[in-house]
């Protein structure tokens, strides 16, 4: 069975931006866009950032 030719790899909280995309390249993966989101918690009524998700959509090589 063949892999699929896109995949997202999301940056854990226990690694590295290099990190990830050692584990990219070692599926086969090239990356292609990244991709990042704020996360919100809400204090007193008001969203305050408290961090951020980062995303990696890979190709195959």
């Amino acid at each position: 069975m063949s892999k699929p030719n896109k995949k997202k790899f999301e940056v854990m909280e226990t690694e590295s931006i290099g990190d990830c995309l050692d584990r990219m390249k070692q599926e086969g993966y090239t990356p292609v866009r990244r991709m990042e989101e704020p996360i919100f918690k809400e204090e007193n009524g008001v969203p305050v950032p408290v961090g951020r998700k980062i995303v990696f959509e890979g190709k195959t090589t």
